[in-house]
């Protein structure tokens, strides 16, 4: 009898057992696949989506049409390394230690004891890949289950970008009830470093695209759209023409993404997400935190697509420390609102039209490369921006692939007075404050007239400076102390 009661009692458990792990299962399967795509120093203005007429982009242009396009969504810092270790943390890069590039030579690396987006989403029983460019460390702060490999079918495997994209189709088609997350990082359009003094190109491009079989676009230097922040001369022209090229390596590589996750038929259930870390590799851009450099591309297609949330724009504010909690809650994985710097946008994909009462975001830049030291602080509200640099008696210094840029030697040895709507010298020597009136109806629209010492302005300026410094103290930023020590 005993024996019976004990046999009884084993059952139940195991029957028990047996249901939860179903329960599990049903609630894993419910989980979307994800897949976060963050190109290099791609500027929303080479983008068809964003009004870009010039330029071919039709796989990021038939994804924004499948979702959500953000007109207001913005980095934290317009460099590579920092700007990744916000996305996949949520928090701003003086918060997680990432100051600056990651390379061993300039020796910054994250907090080790940040938990960051895939170790959440691991912990939470996705299988999560990388493949492409990383950036940030270490590598045991920021663990994926498995590293992608890209066959080397070229010379510099690097800018095989749709090769990033081919080395995820095991992933793909893996039979398993758990969900995926991708993150798939390429390096396209950053520069190469392969020509100048003024022999151009710099884009990583070759006539048949290293052997990968894409057609060149071959853009003329006279059919592309020069932003108003650069000056529209011959080197400008011939460069974008080359930079517009590279883009279009992303765009293939998107295209190839979208075909191999509805051939394992894994498309409907998977939410794309498409970004870059900064703006152009162009001065007064990356690096900068004017808005060519910090004000980026974002489009999302949700999983299961509902036409109503289908070729949306959105008007709401968005910044890359949003990025990990939306993607956390996406997953339907539990955390505290106290571990992040930013906040989750989830709703904004099932409301894009809707007045998401965000107003405001934040920016903070401290380094680029280790010689380039300028700390940066930004408040930027729907109507007025104001830029506190730090280190406002060093000359602004140059990132090496802008300073070689054609762009620059150029508008130099043309003897300009501007560059773009700034002047040289207030490019390289800037104040204190910059403050701006970013409204569209005012007569000083953009960033070129600055307000900071305005009589009219003081009382704006004096609100958002303490808006920013309680953002500081908020966010644990060590150089919130220079409000009281300099």
């Amino acid at each position: 009898m005993l024996k019976k009661k004990i046999t009884m009692g084993r059952l139940k458990a195991a029957l028990l057992m047996c249901v939860a792990f179903l329960l599990s299962a049903t609630a894993i399967a419910k989980q979307p696949n994800i897949v976060l795509m963050v190109a290099d120093d791609h500027g929303r203005e080479a983008f068809g989506a964003y009004g870009n007429k010039a330029i071919r982009t039709p796989h990021l242009d038939q994804l924004a049409n499948e979702g959500v396009l953000f007109n207001h969504a913005y980095g934290t810092s317009a460099s590579c390394s920092a700007s990744r270790s916000v996305l996949l943390t949520g928090l701003q890069n003086h918060a997680n230690g990432q100051y600056g590039h990651e390379h061993s030579y300039h020796h910054f690396s994250t907090f080790e004891h940040i938990k960051s987006l895939p170790v959440r989403l691991a912990d939470a029983g996705y299988r999560t890949a990388q493949v492409g460019k990383f950036h940030i460390g270490p590598r045991a702060t920021y663990k994926f289950d498995r590293y992608l490999k890209v066959s080397e079918q070229n010379a510099d495997g690097s800018r095989n970008t749709i090769g990033m994209a081919k080395a995820a189709e095991p992933l793909f088609s893996e039979k398993s009830p758990k969900p995926f997350f991708l993150y798939l990082a390429t390096n396209d359009p950053h520069r190469a470093h392969e020509q100048n003094s003024l022999g151009d190109n710099t884009f990583g491009n070759k006539s048949d695209n290293q052997g990968l079989a894409l057609k060149r676009l071959d853009y003329h230097p006279d059919e592309v759209e020069v932003p108003d922040y650069l000056p529209d001369i011959p080197e400008t022209r011939r460069e974008l023409a080359e930079y517009y090229q590279s883009v279009g390596r992303v765009d293939d590589t998107m295209g190839e993404l979208v075909r191999l996750l509805k051939a394992a038929g894994q498309y409907e259930n998977t939410v794309i997400i498409y970004l870059s870390d900064n703006g152009t590799a162009m001065p007064g851009a990356k690096t900068t935190v004017y808005e060519p450099g910090i004000r980026l591309p974002l489009v999302i297609k949700p999983h299961k697509t509902d036409k109503a949330q289908a070729d949306q724009k959105t008007q709401a504010m968005v910044s890359w420390v949003d990025i990990t909690p939306t993607i956390l809650d996406l997953a339907q994985v539990p955390y505290q609102t106290t571990d992040f710097n930013g906040k989750s946008f989830k709703s904004v994909l099932s409301e894009p039209e809707k007045d998401h009462q965000r107003d405001v975001i934040y920016a903070s830049h401290t380094f680029h490369e280790i010689t380039m030291y300028y700390p940066m602080r930004v408040v930027r509200t729907r109507d007025f921006k104001l830029i506190w640099n730090i280190a406002h008696g060093l000359q602004y210094p140059f990132a090496s692939d802008l300073q070689i840029s054609s762009t620059w030697q150029g508008a130099i040895e043309r003897k300009l007075m501007k560059f773009g709507q700034r002047s040289f010298k207030d490019y390289l020597f800037r104040p204190e404050f910059e403050l701006y009136d970013m409204r569209e109806d005012s007569k000083n629209y953009g960033e070129h007239v600055n307000l900071a010492d305005h009589p009219d302005y003081q009382t704006i300026k004096h609100r958002l400076m303490m808006q920013l410094q309680a953002y500081q103290s908020e966010t644990n930023d060590p150089w919130v102390y220079k409000w009281q020590y300099q």
